[in-house]
């Protein structure tokens, strides 16, 4: 049996500001693996005060196809898969070596608490956040996709949603950050719309930001964050708004004459306007100490079915 029972992998590019807090939280594990994307700050040089399993792979503008590279590089018979900008607790880290020593599973899903512009993100969708980040070697498999959900073999285990047992993540500091990856995340999320098949759908532009936004805001409880749940909430609407305009930008600005496209956004736009205010009278609902304003509110909501 292998000397190394964990085996933390990290990759990297340009987390000079991250890094040192990241892997000083690492030290539980017996080895720590570092997988350099082009960095050109200090990153390596971070990485060098804690390991010297450092490696370098081409910068592709996301982490997927790095990460099966890092993997690989692991001698762990357990693999611990943590980004820069992610901490993991003594009390996780404590919960981590436990199932190791056990060795009943194949793979760990881990929530994340998600602190985005300083603030815990406790609903919006950014809550549990569970994430495979723990798992025998050869157990779990990423695609080359950005955000795919991985390939797993074997028996898995959701770690209860106490924050205690959370990957730590420090998010989006400032508005700016956001910006930047939406800029780079958006058009590789478009090429694989695109390849796909997807075909650009005028109706999209509007369907699926508004779609997002009120999935955030109001299906996932954003507005119990309060102000920083309504500016992600709107973030996120312009994030999937800039995925459509790159797929539409890539089939040349394709034209739509007005006498067609006046009847379609109106339809578009009284569809989502009746959502939103399903989604409405739903918090109202929700907040309702009084009977008889809760059995108005359901008979109008019904009406909108």
């Amino acid at each position: 049996m292998s000397k190394i029972k964990i085996s933390a992998v990290v990759n990297t590019r340009n987390e000079s500001e991250n890094l040192f807090d990241c892997l000083k939280t690492l030290k539980f594990c017996d080895e720590i693996v570092v997988v350099d994307m082009e960095s050109s700050d200090n990153t390596k040089e971070i990485a060098q005060q804690f390991t010297d399993r450092i490696y370098d792979h081409q910068a592709v503008g996301f982490v997927e196809p790095a990460r099966n590279f890092a993997i690989k590089k692991a001698l762990g018979d357990w693999i611990l898969i943590i980004d820069a900008d992610e901490r993991v607790p003594k009390t996780l880290a404590a919960k981590l070596i436990e199932i190791a020593d056990r060795n009943e599973l194949d793979f760990v899903r881990i929530p994340r608490k998600n602190l985005v512009f300083g603030q815990w993100l406790q609903h919006s969708r950014w809550w549990p956040d569970y994430n495979i980040r723990f798992f025998k070697k050869d157990s779990v498999e990423w695609q080359d996709e950005i955000h795919s959900v991985p390939i797993t073999f074997g028996n898995g285990f959701n770690l209860q949603d106490d924050s205690d047992f959370a990957i730590e993540h420090h998010h989006y500091r400032t508005i700016d950050e956001y910006f930047t990856r939406s800029l780079r995340y958006s058009t590789q999320q478009a090429k694989e719309l695109i390849k796909s098949g997807y075909v650009f759908d005028p109706a999209d532009l509007v369907k699926k930001p508004l779609g997002e936004f009120l999935s955030r805001f109001f299906a996932g409880e954003g507005y119990k964050d309060g102000l920083h749940g309504l500016i992600m909430a709107l973030l996120q609407f312009f994030s999937i708004l800039l995925i459509y305009l790159k797929v539409w930008q890539s089939e040349d600005q394709k034209p739509i004459k007005e006498r067609e496209f006046t009847p379609l956004w109106q339809t578009i736009f009284k569809e989502k306007f009746k959502e939103f205010r399903y989604w409405i009278i739903t918090s109202k609902l929700q907040s309702s100490r009084s009977k008889t304003e809760a059995f108005f509110l359901k008979l109008q909501r019904r009406l909108l079915k």
